[in-house]
């Protein structure tokens, strides 16, 4: 094997099949189609003359050659990445991009207007945001920002907690319906449905739903009372909030980045505004920021 025999690209191709196990899954990470994948793979096996995966009926399973190839394809990749997060972060103009992930309830109820006015501000710089439930990898640089609800952020990362997310009961009206509304096991809230049966809603709860927007839109209309961010919930007109927020289920909001892009100017400029506008925020009043 030369080094003019294997390319960065081939490295991907061998790190992409070996963590999918199957071909469509690494066209999936490519950005390529199964079809793709499997003759790159062939071409990159015939130049070296080399099995490495051994084709079974649940997948693709590396040969000693193969995983060889894919620890070192992943050693290459965490040294392009970090040499792109270095140079990044010798950055100081204000302009560029940054992507940013949140979650669709934040991006909806409390950034997008936020986002909006550092635009203005800041003309020349593009925001690109990821809406995700799914805290992505800042490490490989799924996105430069996080801003997300955590009670335990990373350690890898770097950045401050901004404000503390109030939840409270809201019911459409009065709120004298007795029936609830409740998380559905997708929705991945342990910490309310725990709530909820402590407090006995669960035994009369009768809707279910996998997404905060979708609980919302069931106490508008009137399916029952549910559990809701106050800073989502507050500025909905025809709910009204029963009782004051609930303390054990106040979540710290956290503005986050990789420590290699904290002093990138654009990055600094992003975080310091968004950081002083959520913090002005009333609908977070009930939380303490920081």
């Amino acid at each position: 094997m030369t080094e003019q025999s294997l390319h960065w690209d081939d490295l991907r191709v061998v790190q992409a099949i070996f963590e999918a196990g199957s071909l469509s899954g690494a066209g999936r990470r490519l950005g390529a189609s199964h079809a793709t994948a499997f003759r790159r793979l062939n071409a990159i096996e015939r130049r070296l003359g080399v099995a490495l995966f051994e084709r079974s009926r649940t997948g693709y399973v590396p040969t000693p050659a193969g995983e060889d190839l894919a620890a070192t394809a992943a050693r290459v990749e965490a040294e392009v990445l970090g040499v792109e997060r270095r140079v990044a972060g010798r950055d100081l103009r204000l302009s560029g991009s940054i992507r940013v992930t949140t979650t669709d309830t934040l991006l909806m109820g409390l950034l997008s207007p936020i986002f909006a006015g550092f635009q203005r501000a800041h003309p020349e710089i593009v925001l690109e945001v990821a809406v995700s439930n799914e805290l992505f990898n800042l490490s490989q640089r799924d996105a430069d920002v996080a801003v997300r609800p955590s009670s335990s952020p990373p350690e890898h990362l770097v950045g401050r907690r901004i404000g503390t997310i109030a939840q409270a009961v809201y019911a459409r009206g009065d709120g004298a319906v007795d029936a609830w509304v409740g998380p559905d096991r997708h929705l991945g809230y342990a910490a309310l449905d725990a709530w909820m049966s402590e407090k006995g809603a669960n035994e009369h709860c009768r809707y279910r739903v996998d997404t905060m927007f979708g609980m919302l839109a069931a106490a508008r209309d009137g399916l029952g009372r549910a559990v809701l961010p106050c800073y989502l919930a507050d500025v909905e007109p025809t709910l009204a909030r029963l009782g004051e927020p609930i303390p054990e289920l106040a979540t710290d909001l956290w503005l986050l980045t990789h420590p290699d892009l904290r002093r990138v100017a654009r990055i600094r400029a992003f975080m310091a505004y968004v950081a002083e506008a959520v913090q002005a925020e009333p609908c977070l009043e009930d939380g303490q920021t920081g």
